[in-house]
């Protein structure tokens, strides 16, 4: 079940988006983490279907969120964009 919340940096280990929570913790602290165009904090819930963008060394990555539970063999984000900042 989806219903269980989780904490941003939480989410972005388990999803591997980013691959240590050390390091999503880190980014959410120096304000490189948006959720639904609010800057957020490590433990700031995330939900189905909210929007997530990084903003990490010279690429920005926005993804969905569409899980909240790893699932084998699948992704719980859509990626809906990511490109180099000019």
């Amino acid at each position: 079940m989806d219903l269980k919340p989780m904490r941003l940096d939480k989410y972005l280990k388990v999803s591997q988006i980013i691959k240590r929570r050390t390091v999503a913790k880190t980014a959410a602290i120096k304000e490189r983490v948006e959720i639904n165009g609010k800057l957020a904090k490590p433990s700031t819930t995330v939900k189905v279907n909210d929007i997530i963008t990084l903003s990490l060394g010279t690429k920005i990555t926005e993804v969905k969120v569409t899980q909240l539970t790893p699932v084998r063999d699948g992704l719980m984000y859509e990626l809906i964009r990511e490109e180099k900042r000019p």
